[in-house]
């Protein structure tokens, strides 16, 4: 006869996690706690009950990903944004957004996102952007009320002082591609130590990154007033990354956190990170002769 404990064990490491045991392990990835009172992360579509093998992690809830998902055989999507940030009186396929509801419903995949609660979170997206730009001794730029070691952003120092046209060059080399690229502003040849990152758009963290007394401010979606008048009044220098290439280098982390957590449970989950670019942009063009 086999022992009962035995067969809970062995059940542990053939039964797929369900979609409500992921969203958990989501949930303890990027806190709730830590998300904006504005802000939407949750289950958007999706059955807590069926099985989850396959997971694809994207930026955006949009027709491509989905496309992905199915002809990867993905049981979930978790996206960073929310599919209705702002909310909607219905869910017909009359529109971009309620075709992938229909869509992803037909096909039996659950989705989930984590926004601003993974900007904010240990080893989330601010997290990683300051490792891509090889930030030490780092800290948040907009600490959480509730956990001020995690918040918005990120501020630290750069292991060496370097020119800014040099620091632009490697943030370039080390965000993935997209058409817009990578813009600067600032004095090309000034020596920079600090630097605040915050993935995502970043008109609204101009004077804290101004307050926090860095050299350098990388952020993405950066206005032409705000930006201008900003500069006007000195350091810290702009970068401006795209939205989307600030916010995907979040991805790979949760992805390998979700895996690590779901084997320390006994359970295998495959995961999955799109390199689809969803910016909206997909040619750039010089202007003028």
């Amino acid at each position: 006869m086999t022992d009962p404990c035995d067969a809970a064990a062995a059940d542990t490491t053939t039964r797929p996690l369900t979609v409500g045991e992921v969203e958990a392990l989501l949930r303890a990835a990027a806190p709730p706690q830590l998300a904006e009172s504005w802000d939407s992360n949750q289950l958007i579509c999706g059955d807590p009950d069926e099985p989850v093998r396959n997971i694809l992690l994207a930026v955006d809830p949009v027709g491509v990903v989905v496309d992905e998902a199915m002809a990867r055989g993905a049981d979930m999507i978790i996206t960073h944004h929310p599919l209705y940030l702002r909310g909607t009186d219905h869910v017909s396929a009359t529109d971009p957004k309620g075709k992938v509801v229909h869509r992803l419903v037909r096909a039996g995949i659950a989705l989930a996102n984590a926004h601003t609660t993974l900007d904010a979170a240990h080893g989330g997206v601010a997290a990683a952007l300051a490792d891509r730009v090889g930030l030490l001794d780092t800290r948040p730029l907009q600490p959480n009320p509730e956990d001020p070691t995690q918040g918005i952003g990120r501020v630290g120092a750069l292991p060496a002082p370097t020119r800014l046209r040099d620091l632009a060059a490697a943030v370039a080399a080390a965000l993935p591609d997209s058409a817009p690229g990578l813009l600067v502003g600032g004095e090309l040849d000034a020596v920079v130590e600090t630097v605040a990152v915050s993935g995502g758009a970043g008109d609204s963290l101009l004077g804290t990154a101004r307050a926090a007394g860095v050299d350098v401010f990388l952020t993405a979606d950066l206005r032409h007033h705000p930006a201008s008048e900003h500069l006007e009044a000195g350091r810290p220098y702009l970068l401006c990354g795209t939205h989307w290439a600030t916010e995907w280098v979040g991805l790979p982390p949760l992805a390998a956190r979700l895996e690590a957590a779901a084997q320390a449970r006994g359970h295998r989950l495959s995961t999955y990170v799109s390199q689809i670019v969803t910016d909206p942009w997909a040619l750039r063009l010089s202007t003028g002769r």
